[in-house]
C-alpha cells in the first residue's frame, strides 16, 4: 500500500512537473493574464464594482466561486482536526490541581476528590502548571480588544483599502487565541465554545453560499451581486460593493471561527481540558 501511495505521488508529480513547461514565463509580458484578464480588472473594477481595492474585488467577484470554495477547503479543515484529534468527554479526567488565590499554594486532586470549583477562592490550573504572570495576564486583557476592532475594521474596509474577510478573521482569531495563550483553554471556552465555533464556521460559508443562492432567487447568475440591487434599494453597481462586503463578513467569521476551533483541538491533543 506504501509502494502504491508513493508511485500515485511519483506519477502526479511528474504530469504536474511536464505540464508546467507550457505555462508562460514568470512576469512575460506578452502572457494572455497580462495581455488580456489584468488590463480588464485595472481598467473596469471601478465602473463594475464601486471597490478601490482591485484584489478584494477580484477574489470576491470575478473570482466569487473560487473564494467560496476556499472558505469551503478552511471550514473542513476545521472539521478534519475535530474528527481526528477530538476526544469524547465520556472519558475519566485525570487528577486536577488548583492554586489559592490569596496564598498561591497549589493543590493536587485525585480522581473521587471534592472539586473547590464553586468557590472563588481557588482557580483551576493545568497539570503541566506554568506560574501565573500578572503581567502578561493585564496586558493582554488590554491588548486583545483593541486586536478585534483592528480585525472588524479589516473586515469593514477591506474592500476599499489593504484588508478583507480572510486577513480580519486571521486577526481576531488571534485575538481569541491570544487571550487563550495568556490565561487558559477553560477561561477561553466559557466566553467561545467548541459548538459556538462550529456553528460560526458553518454560518460563515453559509452566509458566502446564501449570497449566491438569494442572487439566484432575484433572477441573475449565482454571486452576481447586481441583482441584490432591488432588495438594498441602491443602483447595480454599488450593489455589487455591497455583496462583496456581504460575503467578506462572511469569510471573516468562518476563519475566526475555524481558526479557534483547530487550535482548541491541537492544544489540548483533543481534549479541551488543559492546554495553552
Amino acid at each position: 500500500m506504501r509502494a502504491l501511495g508513493l508511485a500515485t505521488v511519483f506519477c502526479f508529480g511528474a504530469i504536474l512537473f511536464y505540464i508546467s513547461f507550457d505555462f508562460p514565463g514568470w512576469g512575460d509580458e506578452n502572457s494572455p493574464a497580462s495581455q488580456h484578464v489584468s488590463p480588464y480588472y485595472i481598467e473596469h473594477t471601478m465602473d463594475d464594482t464601486s471597490v478601490p481595492n482591485i484584489v478584494t474585488a477580484i477574489l470576491a467577484d470575478y473570482r466569487g466561486y473560487d473564494t467560496l470554495f476556499e472558505t469551503a477547503v478552511i471550514f473542513s479543515a476545521g472539521l478534519a482536526c475535530f474528527f481526528l484529534l477530538r476526544i469524547p468527554e465520556r472519558q475519566a479526567p485525570p487528577a486536577r490541581f488548583y492554586r489559592h488565590l490569596a496564598t498561591g499554594i497549589t493543590f493536587r486532586i485525585e480522581k473521587g476528590g471534592r472539586l473547590p470549583e464553586d468557590t472563588d477562592e481557588f482557580e483551576r490550573i493545568d497539570s503541566v502548571w506554568v506560574p501565573y504572570d500578572v503581567i502578561i495576564g493585564m496586558t493582554c486583557r488590554l491588548v486583545v480588544p483593541f486586536i478585534q476592532l483592528f480585525a472588524l475594521y479589516v473586515i469593514a474596509h477591506g474592500h476599499h483599502s489593504p484588508g478583507g474577510g480572510f486577513q480580519g478573521g486571521v486577526i481576531f482569531g488571534a485575538a481569541i487565541i491570544l487571550f487563550a495563550i495568556s490565561n487558559n483553554l477553560r477561561r477561553t471556552l466559557k466566553r467561545m465554545s467548541e459548538k459556538t465555533s462550529a456553528l460560526l464556521g458553518s454560518l460563515g460559508v453559509l452566509i458566502y453560499a446564501g449570497t449566491g443562492i438569494l442572487c439566484m432567487v432575484l433572477g441573475a447568475g449565482f454571486l452576481n451581486y447586481s441583482a441584490l440591487a432591488s432588495l438594498l434599494g441602491v443602483d447595480p453597481v454599488s450593489a455589487r460593493s455591497h455583496g462583496i462586503l456581504i460575503v467578506e463578513i462572511g469569510v471573516g467569521i468562518a476563519v475566526t471561527a475555524v481558526m479557534v476551533w483547530i487550535y482548541y483541538n491541537l492544544s489540548s491533543a483533543g481534549r479541551q481540558d488543559e492546554g495553552l
